[in-house]
């Protein structure tokens, strides 16, 4: 597994306070680089090809319940929260469930700040703690996923939804979400991938929560004045950070690195990494800007470069498999199902055991090869019941006319004049109707009864699994 290099002022104050947290590290770092984006993303962009884009980073911590989605976006909290004035109190907000309601935040933002100092403010980091309750809204609204893919790349907003219409040209949106790799799976298809509606965001598996002997222990102070002087220096004016000269080799593999991977994964995976190149340049620019540089080094170019690796790697993982062709289950055959009730009955089945639970009629299970269907008496007065077993079964339970059984499969009881049989075969019978007398306690001097003789079941086939 490829280990990131956490980087620059923000990888040092997530190494000072990583022995005195519960969560894997790297969720804190990525949680804190997507928030330095956002507070940067209004006046800093990154240039490649002579084309200038956002520097704003979107991403994803992936774990299961309890493995430290919560402590990673507090720690990061810790080690930015001063350093970046207000701007986390007041810029921070959750459960947008539709492109209208998106526009509309930016749009109210836009014109709450529009008569401030430093103007038309539209940046905002959405933090989603719980990404799938948001995801299992957002499919009732087309809109909202176009409205995403705007964000990301810094296009004007529309909303003509309102009386008046709303217009934000160049949003500054960062997305922080936390799910399970089963709601990713279920949530996010493939589809919604290769619109690009997802795979702007970079997803990270977690690593195993460390348990800490002593839980009182607080997080130690994170000295701030670096972050805190790069935040100024980013926000003061507009800027656009490039590569520099001894940054292009390695930015050249990063793309050959991208291109070839997408060619050799299959489809419903290589779509989630189609943007590697570009987030390696962005977060390239974060590193940058946290060092009040405008140039982007050989050294943050391959920092990024193995954070965004480790990205890739996690979201192969997290789908892989998820391209497989199902498996359809050949439905039971009528004597497959005969067969599966009457073993689930020790071997010897009623009629009313059988005929309900497998849809079909008593002429058809009749002519079933390898059943046998007969009818019992008990006592001299009981009724007569059908009784279904298998060809060959030697349980030792009598076998009586068969021609009444048709009959008595239907249900039919107008018909009572059924032969008697003889008197040591009615005797057999006798012998194995099992009393209320067997379970009360006999006199000693009473013979206990034999037991009756087990049909021992079949050591290789599961009769419930035959059922489902």
């Amino acid at each position: 597994m490829n280990t990131p290099v956490l980087y620059g002022p923000i990888g040092r104050a997530v190494r000072k306070i990583s022995p005195f947290l519960e969560a894997d590290a790297l969720g804190v770092y990525v949680a804190a680089l997507s928030m330095w984006s956002a507070a940067i993303g209004g006046t800093v962009k990154v240039s490649s090809r002579g084309s200038a884009r956002p520097v704003l980073l979107w991403s994803a911590l992936v774990a299961g319940t309890g493995r430290g989605k919560g402590s990673a976006l507090r720690a990061a909290l810790h080690v930015l929260d001063k350093s970046l004035g207000r701007f986390l109190a007041t810029h921070t907000t959750s459960g947008i469930t539709s492109g209208a309601s998106l526009v509309n935040h930016l749009w109210e933002q836009q014109e709450a700040t529009e008569e401030t100092e430093h103007g038309r403010d539209v940046r905002a980091f959405v933090c989603e703690e719980e990404w799938s309750e948001t995801l299992r809204r957002v499919k009732r609204d087309a809109s909202y996923t176009g409205k995403l893919r705007s964000c990301f790349d810094g296009a004007p907003l529309r909303n003509t939804t309102k009386e008046e219409a709303q217009v934000v040209e160049s949003p500054a949106l960062v997305m922080h979400c936390h799910i399970t790799p089963t709601e990713w799976v279920k949530y996010i298809g493939a589809s919604d991938a290769a619109g690009g509606s997802y795979n702007r965001i970079l997803p990270f598996l977690l690593g195993s929560v460390p348990m800490l002997d002593d839980d009182r222990v607080s997080l130690p102070k994170v000295d701030g004045s670096e972050l805190s002087d790069a935040y100024g220096w980013a926000t003061a004016r507009p800027r656009v950070i490039t590569l520099s000269e001894d940054a292009r080799p390695l930015w050249r593999t990063v793309r050959r690195y991208a291109r070839i991977l997408g060619e050799t994964l299959p489809e419903a995976q290589a779509v989630f990494i189609e943007r590697t190149a570009e987030q390696t340049l962005r977060v390239a620019a974060c590193l940058a800007a946290s060092e009040c540089s405008e140039i982007i080094t050989d050294e943050m170019l391959s920092a990024a470069f193995s954070l965004v690796r480790r990205s890739v790697q996690d979201a192969v993982r997290i789908t892989k498999g998820t391209d497989a062709p199902k498996v359809k289950r050949q439905p039971l055959s009528l004597a497959d199902k005969v067969r599966a009730r009457i073993e689930l009955h020790g071997g010897r089945a009623t009629s009313s055991q059988v005929l309900p639970y497998v849809g079909a009629t008593a002429e058809e299970v009749k002519a079933l090869p390898g059943i046998v269907v007969t009818v019992e008496r008990e006592g001299k007065t009981g009724r007569p019941k059908t009784v279904l077993t298998l060809r060959g079964d030697d349980s030792g339970h009598s076998k009586a006319q068969p021609a009444s059984a048709e009959r008595d499969l239907n249900g039919d009881d107008s018909r009572r004049s059924v032969s008697r049989p003889a008197n040591s075969q009615r005797e057999q019978n006798r012998a194995t109707v099992v009393r209320m007398d067997a379970y009360r306690s006999t006199p000693r001097q009473a013979p206990e009864p034999a037991p009756e003789p087990k049909r021992p079941e079949p050591l290789d086939a599961n009769p419930f699994r035959a059922l489902l």
